[in-house]
């Protein structure tokens, strides 16, 4: 959530005037998804979230049955909360639009369609949860490599292609090239059987509804990492060794010919590189904080955590308005300081920080807004 707001930044966008920084362009590079192939440390913020609702699942289930919840009675709770996830994802994306936007690759919605099969794994054990991750990635390879390689659109912009596009794949790949794949071509069967305000060609950054399927591997690895930290001695090592063997086998995958590491869609290879880091970065943070007790500096990431739904919501919401007001009532000049090129960084960290001052002022009064 942390990097989430720090897009507010807008490095990205700065780091065009300043082509010859290897700061700025590191900076940039970071802070923008990659357009199709590999990953940057903003593609990890979409996995982080799947994953560690993985993880929390396991310390939800077992803190709702120590208060003696039902089984069914936190059943219908998870059911809730997944219906819950799937039509805020579309309440954010539907903002500043005429009509009700009808997708489902927005993050919360994704997440609220692998929810309750993340659910269901955290009662079974773990030879069943290992089963799931098998079929689960087995089947979403085969569903796009039994779809026929389509040569590229006449005109590809009327099919929502990034304009000067080049990464498409040749030979086997070309089953994952951009918005000509099995999950753009049940998209445009699926979307367009909802009201649009124009039919519904393919999404200009190549996601696919279907994502979800693999993302609920993603939520696996979650569940056996919180399951590791609740239960192991050694939690960190088990993390390790099982971050390490993802990110060898996504590179197996990706440089054997098998699967490219695709996070746009989701990819079996994707799923196991951006695993692999998440188990890698779990298992600093758990030596850090929980071995070497080293918790202070961790107070402000703290502070947006425990309400990551605020502020992603906000994030979403409140964004342009704030920037904006902010102009509207100092002006642009403050803002330029350190150059026109900055200002978008000033304004953006101005924001950032009234954010974390409304998510402060919550956490002192522990308001937490959860579903």
């Amino acid at each position: 959530m942390f990097l989430l707001g720090l897009r507010l930044l807008e490095f990205d966008e700065v780091s065009k005037h300043f082509p010859d920084s290897a700061v700025w362009q590191f900076l940039g590079h970071h802070s923008s998804h990659i357009p199709w192939v590999g990953c940057s440390l903003n593609d990890l913020i979409h996995p982080s979230f799947a994953f560690l609702t993985g993880a929390s699942i396991v310390f939800s289930v077992s803190s709702r049955s120590r208060k003696g919840q039902s089984q069914w009675h936190m059943t219908l709770h998870a059911l809730w909360r997944s219906v819950a996830l799937i039509f805020l994802g579309i309440f954010l994306r539907s903002v500043d639009r005429d009509a009700t936007h009808w997708t489902f690759d927005e993050t919360l919605t994704q997440t609220g369609l692998g929810y309750m099969a993340a659910f269901a794994l955290a009662y079974c054990g773990t030879r069943t949860r290992w089963i799931w991750f098998t079929i689960v990635l087995t089947a979403s390879w085969l569903f796009y490599v039994c779809f026929p390689i389509m040569p590229p659109h006449g005109n590809p912009m009327d099919f929502n292609t990034p304009e000067g596009w080049q990464h498409d794949f040749t030979g086997f790949y070309a089953h994952w090239n951009h918005n000509r794949n099995a999950g753009w071509s049940f998209d445009r069967w699926l979307l367009n059987e909802f009201p649009r305000e124009r039919p519904y060609v393919g999404y200009l950054g190549g996601y696919t509804t279907l994502n979800f399927v693999p993302t609920i591997a993603t939520m696996i690895l979650g569940l056996m990492a919180g399951t590791w930290i609740k239960r192991s001695d050694q939690p960190a090592r088990q993390l390790m060794i099982a971050s390490v063997a993802c990110l060898a086998f996504s590179f197996a995958l990706h440089f054997g010919g098998i699967c490219p590491i695709v996070k746009r869609l989701w990819t079996p290879a994707w799923v196991f590189f951006s695993g692999g880091c998440c188990l890698l970065i779990l298992a600093a943070l758990y030596q850090i904080i929980d071995v070497r007790q080293w918790r202070r500096w961790s107070f402000p990431f703290l502070v947006i955590g425990v309400n990551s739904l605020a502020i992603y919501v906000m994030r979403h919401t409140l964004d342009i308005w704030f920037s904006e007001t902010l102009q509207k009532h100092f002006g642009t000049r403050v803002f330029q300081i350190f150059g026109a090129e900055l200002q978008p960084v000033m304004i953006g960290a101005c924001t950032f920080f009234i954010f974390w001052l409304v998510l402060l002022w919550m956490y002192r009064r522990k308001i937490y807004i959860r579903l």
